[in-house]
């Protein structure tokens, strides 16, 4: 269908003339009803032309089909972001605040062919290694912690004081980061992710990821660093950094939002009880309805060609809007029919996220140790008054006020590898007393008591 047909009625507030004919996916409109935007989309058939942030054009591709032969064609359609070809011709404003997101790095998320598959294989094999015990029990101390901090309170912005500082906490504990790089790596990450002061927070964030590269070649321990270093691809130490910068960064911020996004979906719709049988159910509505990575997936044709009945040129910029393919009306009926987890929100193909079952554990153990300490959880605001995080990549709430009845003081717990008292017994992963003042030096400190 013609897009611009009487029925093919843009959503409201959608500047889709100013921006060239092409629909842009960013600004309060976008955020607050994206879902409104892709139904518009649709009407342009499997793909169309957006508009990423000012100045930044690209192809999105709105169909579950059409998205999954992009994925799964990795001789077609190539991830190295050194083809991006209006990059390359300086057509790309170099202050875009999609840049940093999109341009090249050497990690495994750009790379293609045999270099990719080494990268990916060292990822893939260092996460088999995690210990799904070991995960369950340190999310759940984390969750206690932070639980403690506003629990006497009786109110809680569930997406500040919880979802987003849970797995920057457990990925310090993942990847063996001792008190003063873990500060700064959660400092460089959430500045990063939050857009404040972004450029100094990447130096600080790939300058601490250094120095845990530099201290586990000579300390090597019983975490995700150690094992990637031991990996037989021997990476080097610039890969290293890019791997780490990688998967603790692209890993932390999409895990907040499923964190928040599945509250948010158990505590503004009925259907769900707090009971722990429904919150898998809700976490997979959410992956399909409302996935944190919306819209990402950067390809480029490796030459020429034609696709979903449009022509493209070498280098043209195509990405797969997960949110929408997973919410096509045509898909409605295979949903229900079929598998709950045959959706699109961890990718598909050799980029799919080599993470999704570690993702799925934190996000399970997450939700249910809060609505367990804290069942009469509910909303502290109308649902309508709720704001979303602008952009087009990363969808989740900027707030998400909540109240309950407050907590008596909470029980003392104990370190991942840390004996009770009066026992003296040293294991891999021993957390000790630590001097720092920073968010990590002072979760273990509560944990060392």
């Amino acid at each position: 269908m013609d897009a611009n047909t009487p029925d093919a009625v843009p959503p409201p507030g959608c500047p889709a003339h100013a921006a060239g004919g092409r629909i842009p996916l960013y600004g309060p409109e976008f955020a607050a009803d994206p879902h409104a935007y892709y139904t518009y989309l649709r009407h342009y058939g499997p793909t169309a032309p957006v508009e990423l942030a000012p100045g930044v054009d690209a192809t999105l591709v709105t169909d579950y089909a059409t998205a999954l032969r992009l994925l799964q064609d990795n001789g077609a359609f190539r991830k190295d972001a050194r083809r991006w070809r209006a990059f390359n011709e300086g057509l790309i404003p170099p202050d875009s605040p999609v840049v940093p997101l999109l341009a090249y790095r050497p990690n495994a998320m750009f790379s293609d062919g045999v270099e990719h598959l080494r990268l990916r294989q060292a990822i893939t094999d260092t996460l088999a290694r995690v210990d799904t015990r070991r995960l369950a029990r340190s999310t759940e101390q984390i969750s206690d912690y932070l639980i403690s901090q506003f629990g006497s309170r009786g109110s809680v912005d569930l997406m500040a004081d919880y979802a987003k500082q849970l797995p920057l906490f457990v990925f310090n504990e993942l990847f063996g980061c001792p008190a003063d790089i873990g500060d700064r790596i959660l400092f460089g990450i959430s500045g990063m992710f939050d857009g404040i002061n972004a450029e100094r927070a990447a130096e600080v964030l790939f300058g601490a990821v250094g120095e845990l590269v530099a201290l586990k070649r000579s300390r090597p321990g019983d975490d995700v660093t150690s094992w990637l270093m031991q990996h037989e691809a021997r990476l080097t130490d610039e890969e290293m950094v890019y791997q780490l910068a990688l998967l603790l960064g692209a890993g932390a911020d999409p895990l907040r939002s499923l964190i928040g996004n599945t509250l948010h979906r158990i505590l503004t719709h009925d259907e769900y009880a707090h009971q722990g049988g429904l919150i898998d159910e809700a976490l997979d509505d959410t992956l399909w309805e409302n996935p944190p990575v919306p819209n990402l997936a950067a390809h480029y044709p490796a030459t020429d060609m034609e696709f979903a009945g449009h022509k493209f040129q070498a280098g043209d910029l195509i990405m797969v809007s997960f949110a929408a393919a997973n919410t096509s009306p045509a898909l409605t009926t295979a949903r229900q029919s079929g598998s709950n987890r045959s959706h699109l929100a961890w990718s598909a193909g050799p980029h799919a996220c080599p993470s999704k079952d570690p993702a799925r554990q934190i996000t399970m153990a997450a939700v249910e140790n809060l609505l367990n300490k804290i069942p009469d959880v509910e909303p502290a605001v109308p649902e309508n008054s709720l704001t979303w995080r602008p952009g087009p990549f990363l969808r989740g709430l900027t707030a998400f006020p909540a109240r309950f009845t407050p907590l008596p003081p909470p029980d003392r717990v104990h370190a991942p590898g840390q004996a009770p008292a009066g026992e003296h017994t040293e294991q891999p992963g021993t957390v000790h007393k630590p001097e720092g003042t920073g968010r990590w030096s002072q979760f273990l400190n509560w944990l060392a008591g």
